[in-house]
């Protein structure tokens, strides 16, 4: 079901390209941060762009664990960097369909998992997960983490965990699920485990190893990182800049109306949240979506990139797969169809506009 639907959207994309006459292939693999992935494969790191304002762009920014990948793949394969970057997220893909099924199956049955899996497929930017881009890769590390602290497999999240921090800075959010629930356990239990402990030891290491190698490099010590992603004009800010930015779309209709559709965009993210909260989600699940969700909505940056930041957020999308697993499944299969067809017009519409930067 999963690779149909994404194939749906390849589909759409294609034809679409065709009539632009713009390559998919290229659209797809050699754009925007594709780009930076494949030139730490190929060059490594070190290679910076300096803008007109002064402002600095390093490829440090960028966490390791896909252009590592992307260079194996290329090593033992004719496939260029690029076509070894979709190779990864076309199977981290599946990977992460799996593991979201293997999460929402065991808290709330089959039917739910399956209908979770339906709707991370149909994003709007869905797109994405089919691009040399590392959300793909990133949400099949963080989903089989959090299915391994389900089922109380503490080395194996930990493990997964630190993988998932050298592949994108939201790999916090991961460590934090595997903390805050351990230490609610131990509370609980008025003991440690062993296999617990080590757990908790190695989740950090991926993301803490890579930022500390920053600093060394950079001279900045601790605060290496958060300079590198100072010169991309990234950094926390509470979502100051965001609101910002929405309130100046108020100064003229067409910004008004997408204004107000970026307001109705934040409150369905929230409001999802506060249904998983009310459902009563594992722990683990709440803070882990709770940090990419403050992380992608509350950071400063290039505006049009939360959409695709929210992407590893699939527990947001468990209450609507619990109502439609309530559905027939004719019933079920039609909505998801529909906005199936919708999503893979507006992917390749997306992609052949302003994009995932």
């Amino acid at each position: 079901m999963y690779a149909g639907v994404r194939a749906l959207g390849l589909a759409v994309l294609a034809v679409w390209g065709a009539v632009a006459g713009k390559s998919p292939h290229t659209l797809l693999s050699a754009r925007w941060d594709s780009l930076w992935y494949t030139r730490v494969a190929e060059h490594g790191y070190g290679w910076e762009v300096t803008l007109p304002d002064g402002s600095v762009h390093s490829n440090l920014a960028f966490f390791p664990l896909l252009p590592w990948l992307e260079r194996l793949v290329s090593a033992v394969s004719p496939l260029s960097y690029a076509d070894a970057g979709l190779v990864v997220s076309w199977l981290a893909s599946l990977c992460a369909a799996a593991g979201i099924f293997a999460v929402a199956d065991h808290v709330y049955g089959r039917r739910a998992g399956v209908c979770a899996v339906a709707l991370w497929a149909v994003l709007p930017v869905g797109i994405v997960q089919s691009m040399a881009y590392s959300e793909s890769l990133f949400t099949a590390l963080a989903a089989w983490s959090l299915y391994a602290v389900l089922r109380e497999r503490w080395v194996t999240a930990g493990l997964l965990a630190s993988f998932a921090g050298l592949t994108r800075p939201v790999g916090a959010a991961v460590v934090a699920a595997i903390w805050v629930t351990a230490a609610v356990r131990m509370h609980r239990d008025r003991r440690a485990d062993p296999r617990m402990l080590l757990g908790v030891v190695l989740a950090p290491l991926g993301a803490a190893g890579y930022v500390l190698w920053v600093g060394h490099r950079t001279g900045g010590g601790l605060f290496g990182y958060l300079d590198v992603q100072a010169g991309w004009g990234n950094g926390f800010d509470f979502g100051y800049a965001f609101v910002r930015f929405i309130g100046e779309k108020f100064t003229s209709l067409p910004g008004a109306l997408a204004g107000l559709g970026l307001i109705v965009g934040v409150a369905l993210v929230i409001w999802l949240y506060v249904l998983g909260v009310r459902q009563k989600q594992p722990l683990s699940l709440l803070v882990y979506c709770g940090i990419v969700v403050a992380l992608a909505l509350c950071a400063a940056g290039y505006f049009g990139s939360k959409p695709r930041l929210l992407l590893p957020a699939f527990p947001l999308l468990l209450p609507l797969a619990v109502a439609l697993a309530r559905l027939r499944t004719s019933r079920s299969a039609l909505v998801l169809g529909g906005v199936a067809v919708v999503s893979a017009v507006y992917g390749a519409f997306w992609l052949h506009g302003s994009g995932p930067p």
